[in-house]
């Protein structure tokens, strides 16, 4: 087994580094895809300046499941809050001084909301010919849906996504997660990283346009040839995919458990574990296209075979035999399994508002600049209205303290 890297990531450091130390966001938006992508950039070492409204802030702040709302503490760690009124003039002149401080602005905003507060993008890259702005909407910022509200769910809806997931005798499910949301702020941040590299040949900044939409159709593999080629429309289809076989969550005697066998010799290594060798010769089961064929008596013979032993039991088997295999996780399996713990997959983050908190680290791991969580969530809003706006913008207390009787931070 290979030692682990020298990495950082151990919970909050001060420290500064990462692979994009040095670089400067300005985060506009609220709840989920642009605070997103802000999160990925920020774990990654960025200086990351959140713009909330004054008063609540992003409605993120009581987002999340259980009594006490801890979803912020994720979404908004290695952020900096500043609050400012985008609604009025005064507001819009400081958000624009702000951007055009920074590398990198995001926005989520409905398209045309940029624009009606007088920040629209081509009047910034004007001003500021490196600037990127990454732009992160339902529809995109142009055709003929674009005026129309989006959230994450309608564009894993016209993506392609929602159609496919849950069982077929039952309407469209949804994953759980907002993952049309974290898809598009991936791709948004995917799109910053590649402005970068073109910024430093070039000294040119761009604008990046992320549709929720498209970002999920993204992922939707091979659904759109299938059917122009074929004919073929994806369905619905439970818990596995149709014709891919063995592959599919099994019960134990104490619970679910996954196995992935669909491969000529890993089904053959499955036989063996189940002490029936001779499934692998049987023409009902020896290659994959009799597998997908036979998928349901499959499924049945093997969901047969472990109901009668426990999870752990099953796993040893799989380990033994080597076939991808693993138990279904909950946060509760999670914190108890040791190799999260062996590669800090979660951290202990000491946060402003409720004390400790364990939370997914900052990923990928990288070998020479790596991520961390260098400071945790602002606890209010605009909580460092001071020390960026005068560190920034070289505006003082006095000053500030006029705005914030206004209504502008």
């Amino acid at each position: 087994m290979a030692s682990p890297p020298d990495r950082g990531g151990r919970g909050v450091t001060s420290e500064s580094f990462g692979a994009l130390a040095g670089l400067r966001v300005v985060e506009l938006g609220q709840l989920l895809a642009g605070p997103f992508c802000g999160q990925l950039l920020g774990d990654m070492g960025a200086e990351v300046i959140k713009v909330e409204p004054p008063g609540k802030g992003d409605p993120m702040r009581v987002w999340g499941q259980g009594e006490e709302k801890v979803q912020w503490e994720v979404i908004a760690r290695n952020k900096r809050s500043v609050t400012c009124n985008l609604r009025v003039s005064e507001g819009q002149a400081l958000a624009r001084k702000l951007i055009l401080s920074a590398d990198v602005m995001i926005e989520n905003f409905k398209p045309g909301t940029l624009e009606k507060w007088g920040l629209a993008p081509d009047d910034l890259l004007k001003e500021k010919p490196s600037l990127i702005i990454a732009r992160m909407s339902g529809y995109g910022q142009y055709g003929p849906y674009s005026d129309r509200a989006g959230f994450g769910g309608i564009g894993e809806a016209m993506g392609g996504w929602r159609y496919i997931v849950g069982e077929p005798d039952r309407p469209p499910a949804r994953m759980g997660i907002s993952i049309g949301d974290t898809l598009c702020a991936t791709y948004g941040c995917m799109g910053v990283l590649a402005a970068l590299h073109h910024r430093e040949k070039t000294g040119d900044g761009q604008v990046i346009d992320t549709a929720l939409y498209e970002a999920v159709l993204q992922v939707m593999e091979g659904l759109v040839p299938e059917y122009d080629y074929n004919g073929f429309i994806r369905e619905r289809s439970g818990s596995i995919l149709p014709g891919i076989a063995p592959s599919n969550v099994y019960s134990c005697k104490d619970g679910p458990f996954m196995i992935g066998a669909n491969n000529d010799a890993i089904f053959a290594r499955l036989a063996q574990a189940m002490g029936r060798p001779e499934l692998a010769e049987d023409e009902r089961y020896a290659t994959h296209l009799a597998r997908g064929a036979h998928q349901t008596e499959l499924d049945d013979l093997i969901n047969d075979w472990t109901a009668g032993l426990t999870m752990d039991e099953v796993d040893a088997l799989m380990i033994e035999y080597s076939i991808p295999a693993g138990r279904v996780y909950t946060a509760r399996d999670m914190l108890a399994d040791p190799h999260f713990a062996a590669r800090e997959a979660i951290v202990e983050v000491e946060t402003q508002t409720h004390g400790k908190v364990k939370m997914q680290n900052a990923f990928p791991k990288f070998s020479k600049t790596p991520s961390a969580i260098r400071r945790p969530a602002p606890a209010t809003p605009g909580q460092d209205n001071a020390a960026v706006y005068g560190e920034v913008l070289g505006i003082d207390g006095t000053e500030l303290d006029r705005m914030a009787v206004e209504g502008v931070v």
